[in-house]
């Protein structure tokens, strides 16, 4: 596999990444071909002893199970033959990022990409035997200030979203305030007294009136 620009470069072959909901792949490749270039020098001369074909194919095993990612969030390895070990950088905890070529790498045009972390000691993570390594350290820089910038703006949008809410609260507030004086107001007003004061009536009995006009006959006699 080479180096690939992709935007959305999932699927099976990239089964090994943790990726997050918004996240996507930017660009992705693996050591150069002519990586395996030093292997051969070495190696060819020491067939015979058996210990050439060692170096050769462990050469040729380390580039096919060695990829590099990089992300809209971060950077990724993944290296390991019989066992398989990824490893993880976000953009907000890079330092520095550089690149150095050797004298094979210069002529093919591979090099290694090195990375440094806030509060690390020395290279963190490193792209090695990449394709135009030059270029690749150009997109990293790049995607890490489109990074930055982009949370500066999402903090500088927090602070407005949380007056906005804060009013909102406080007009919620107001009207349940008025809903329960309205309440208030129609519940108390059918037990409202009259101002003049209450007075009780006390109904005449039927017979009482019937003794009073005796008495008054009686008298009149």
């Amino acid at each position: 596999m080479t180096a690939t620009d992709s935007a959305d470069a999932g699927g099976s072959e990239y089964d090994w990444l943790s990726l997050d909901a918004d996240e996507e792949i930017v660009w992705s490749g693996n050591p150069h071909p002519m990586s395996i270039v030093p292997a051969l020098i070495f190696g060819v001369p020491l067939i015979i002893l058996l210990v050439g074909i060692i170096i050769i194919v462990a050469a040729y095993l380390w580039r096919e199970n060695t990829e590099y990612v990089v992300t809209t969030d971060g950077l990724y390895t993944k290296s390991g033959v019989f066992s398989r070990n990824v490893q993880r950088v976000d953009f907000d905890k890079v330092q520095n990022i550089s690149f150095s070529q050797g004298v094979v790498g210069t002529y093919f045009g591979y090099g290694n990409v090195d990375i440094s972390t806030a509060g690390g000691s020395g290279v963190e993570m490193q792209f090695q035997s990449v394709a135009d390594p030059k270029s690749v350290q150009e997109r990293i820089n790049r995607l890490i200030k489109e990074n930055r910038r982009g949370s500066d703006r999402r903090d500088e949008d927090a602070p407005e979203k949380g007056a906005v809410l804060d009013e909102i609260l406080t007009e919620l507030r107001t009207m349940r305030e008025t809903f329960e004086r309205i309440e208030a107001r129609e519940g108390g007003g059918g037990t409202q007294e009259p101002r003049g004061g209450s007075q009780q009536v006390t109904p005449r009995q039927p017979g009482n009136e019937h003794q009073s006009d005796d008495r008054t006959d009686t008298d009149g006699r």
